[in-house]
């Protein structure tokens, strides 16, 4: 589980006022982190020549569980729709259905996005620029998450779409004014997160018998937290004074109304600490690695 927010503090929180000039400036200065952290956008291929460079240095170097889990097929009963009582499910299970759940909506929700955003010869302004990039992070994200798979012997996963209902909201969602919109497309990103720090204090536990590929797993959802850790500050950037006063207040409905529907996360987190979390955030925790590596506003920055 993520450590003591106040232990050796050395940033602000998240939810820090910025006046609209550090904003602009952070937009620019995140623009400059992502060109140099990704290298080309290979647009075709929804692909970037740093993170594809990365991939196949994983997959050249395949790690694979000593053993399946103990009923794949709980997996891929549960993994869509979850059909079975949590309770009686193994927690290898329960922790991928749940992974599979969660990256199924990033999925959906960036595919929609991507299909709503000029292409790169189009885009002329930075913030264009920049969610160009950071759609195409989120695809090279979901080839993580299906190395991760392969790592645990689940070599059957596809993505599913949604209900055609929750497919129409994802579509409709970048017409959204921004006033509106950014709110909570920041709160997403910071549910992102907190997901993924939840996970990685669960791995140590859940697959204490497999410790290669434990350290693969954890090393595949670091490369993704880079990301994230650094996509928190970049959507903060859109928030003035009223918009990050509503992002704090639908922090818990937003977080409960989305793990409603992943019924095995209450059976793997305890949500109310998810939210608490997600209110403390301010960096601190992260391991020092992924803070080496990722990009923080200067407003959040104590040093």
């Amino acid at each position: 589980m993520p450590t003591d927010h106040h232990a050796g503090r050395r940033y602000r929180s998240i939810f820090t006022s910025a006046t609209a000039r550090e904003r602009q400036e952070n937009f620019e200065d995140y623009l400059a982190y992502t060109l140099a952290q990704d290298g080309e956008l290979i647009e075709a291929e929804k692909d970037l020549a740093a993170k594809r460079a990365q991939l196949r240095a994983f997959r050249a170097d395949p790690v694979r569980s000593r053993r399946p889990l103990p009923d794949p097929e709980q997996f891929y009963r549960n993994h869509v729709v979850f059909r079975d009582d949590p309770a009686t499910v193994d927690r290898k299970a329960l922790l991928f259905t749940c992974l599979y759940k969660v990256a199924r909506h990033e999925w959906v929700g960036i595919s929609a996005a991507w299909d709503a955003s000029a292409p790169m010869a189009q885009t002329r302004t930075i913030i264009g620029k920049i969610g160009r990039y950071h759609l195409a992070e989120e695809f090279c994200h979901m080839r993580y998450f299906d190395e991760m798979f392969h790592t645990v012997q689940l070599d059957r996963v596809a993505w599913v779409p949604l209900s055609p209902f929750k497919q129409r909201l994802y579509r409709l969602f970048p017409g959204i004014p921004d006033a509106v919109k950014d709110p909570p497309a920041f709160v997403t990103e910071l549910l992102g997160i907190t997901f993924y720090r939840h996970v990685d204090g669960l791995l140590d536990e859940v697959l204490a018998d497999e410790p290669e590929a434990r350290r693969r797993i954890r090393e595949l959802l670091h490369e993704i937290m880079v990301d994230e850790v650094a996509h928190i500050g970049q959507r903060r950037n859109f928030l003035g004074a009223a918009g990050t006063r509503m992002a704090r207040w639908i922090v818990p409905p937003l977080f409960r109304a989305f793990l409603r529907d992943i019924p095995e996360s209450r059976h793997l987190f305890d949500v109310d600490r998810m939210i608490q979390d997600a209110l403390d955030f301010d960096y601190s925790g992260l391991p020092e690695e992924l803070l080496r590596r990722t990009w923080v506003p200067s407003y959040c920055r104590l040093e």
